[in-house]
């Protein structure tokens, strides 16, 4: 029997290229149409998977400490108990997951039941004495500059109107949203019930996807060589690495390192009684996760808190924050952090702008790793074309160049000082 039509399978591959571009147009033009349907659609799709997002989360975080109790601590423990058997390696993960999952609520419960009941008192022991602590730095204000009348004058008037503009602040704006607050006790109820579970259920999550790590990796790494090639799926799985450790270096260590530099501020502030000790402390500590402004961030009102109480503590604690950030920026945070942020300061500047333009105080805290990763992406792209134009790759070797000669390709300087 002849056949008619010659199949090639040139033919089926362009066919399938220009349905799903055709396809995909038609999506982007309905999901222009019905921008607002799918804004709803997709916010309604993430309170649904809200608690396996916190799980997922929650996992990625405390896995390296459950990596490390399972394979310094209880894995050799429980090794030596049932020998290598299955049967052992699963207890001893399950009790580095349990430990691990103790430990993050052992935070939590003490951020809610210790650490926050004290802010709070602290803040508003602040907002009912603010006006005593205004006349009282006016008075000081007055006494110092009692040689400069007119500097004076000027002080007493500038602390006048801060401290009208503190008492009008808290009349037409705290007090509203407090009684705002309790007509609405029933959205406040449902929004905490509504954490609550995400929490819970997150927990659960996190316990499954923890003990099962490797499952997961395993089913995770068959899906993606059964539809990439052997070369991609290698080139993907490095890439995924690198996120990681990007990331979760950045990211523990940041905690780790914010918390001791509160851990510091806190008793420097017990040893020399500095007002509002533990608020003042937890500022410096939670603003110095954000990279480079975060000191700065936390100092400055913190520094207010103490001038309005004491004006010679506040000039001990300004001192004591500037000691305190050369110790971490030199001594602690490198050795924390290693070589995980390998960018300049200038780039590590931008990133934190732009990302706190996008995105707001997450931004701010997970604007470096990102742009880490971008900015590697971008700099081995660069040294791949490079490399494949038989050029330099190495930026100094194009410090002082005037041109490179297309046809020797090596680098011509220039007998000028204006590079």
């Amino acid at each position: 029997m002849r056949r008619f039509f010659r199949w090639d399978k040139k033919y089926l591959y362009w066919g399938i290229t220009a349905f799903c571009v055709i396809a995909c147009s038609i999506l982007f033009y309905m999901a222009l149409n019905y921008l607002d349907e799918l804004k709803l659609g997709l916010t309604r799709l993430l309170e649904i998977l809200s608690p396996f997002i916190f799980g997922l989360v929650i996992a990625y975080l405390l896995n390296p400490l459950v990596k490390f109790l399972h394979n310094r601590v209880f894995g050799p423990l429980c090794e030596k108990i049932f020998g290598k058997k299955k049967k052992g390696s699963g207890a001893a993960r399950m009790i580095a997951v349990i430990l691990a999952e103790i430990f993050m609520l052992a935070l939590i419960t003490g951020l809610f039941f210790l650490i926050i009941p004290q802010l709070y008192s602290s803040i508003e022991t602040i907002v009912v004495n603010s006006p005593t602590y205004i006349e009282s730095l006016t008075n000081w204000a007055t006494k110092l500059l009692a040689d400069y009348p007119e500097i004076s004058d000027y002080v007493a008037q500038t602390l006048g109107d801060v401290n009208t503009n503190i008492m009008s602040w808290l009349q037409t704006t705290i007090l509203p949203k407090l009684g705002s607050l309790l007509s609405n006790v029933g959205t406040g109820v449902r929004y905490v019930v509504t954490t609550v579970y995400n929490l819970v259920i997150g927990v659960i999550v996190s316990i499954y996807v923890l003990y099962d790590m490797e499952g997961f990796k395993a089913r995770a790494k068959r899906l993606l060589y059964s539809v990439m090639s052997v070369e991609s799926a290698k080139k993907f799985l490095d890439t995924l690495r690198f996120i990681d450790r990007t990331f979760i270096g950045f990211l523990n260590g940041k905690l780790l390192d914010s918390a001791i530099i509160g851990l510091i501020c806190y008793i420097f502030c017990v040893i020399f009684k500095m007002p509002y000790a533990l608020l003042v402390s937890v500022m410096i500590g939670v603003t110095n996760i954000i990279p480079f402004f975060g000191p700065l961030i936390g100092a400055i009102p913190s520094a207010i808190i103490i001038l309005m109480v004491d004006p010679v503590k506040c000039l001990i604690f300004v001192i004591f924050v500037i000691l305190l950030q050369q110790l971490d920026g030199n001594f602690i945070g490198p050795k924390i952090l290693g070589s995980t942020v390998g960018i300049s300061g200038f780039w590590v500047m931008f990133s934190i702008i732009v990302g706190a333009g996008l995105f707001g105080f997450w931004g701010m805290v997970l604007g470096v790793p990102i742009f880490v990763v971008i900015y590697t992406f971008i700099n081995e792209g660069i040294k791949k074309r490079l490399r494949r134009s038989e050029l330099p790759v190495d930026e100094k070797a194009y410090q002082g160049v005037d041109y490179i000669d297309p046809v020797t390709l090596k680098p011509i300087h220039s007998n000028t000082e204006d590079d």
